[in-house]
């Protein structure tokens, strides 16, 4: 999925709104992009959870429950604390 530039700074408003909360522990979900390791390709899986932190680097999203989930493969972000922060 290719983000056009408006959904690419939508989802970038999403995430840093998120930032600012993440002491929270605030619930989401993620589509992100998954590679394939045996062959080119992959799949869009979506993971839901409390967000424990967002760091710059490396660039991810770390879960309560341990998932990691790099900023670049992400494609969408929910999250009912974003109600709030964004219309």
């Amino acid at each position: 999925i290719e983000l056009d530039p408006q959904e690419a700074e939508r989802l970038g408003e999403r995430l840093a709104a998120l930032a600012k909360r993440q002491q929270e522990q605030p619930e989401l979900s993620l589509l992100y992009f998954v590679p394939d390791a045996r062959k080119a390709g992959g799949a869009y899986v979506t993971v839901s959870g409390q967000l424990k932190k967002i760091t710059d680097f490396p660039r991810c999203i770390y879960l309560t429950d341990g998932s990691r989930i790099p900023i670049e493969d992400i494609v969408a972000v929910e999250s009912p604390c974003l109600c709030d922060d964004i219309a």
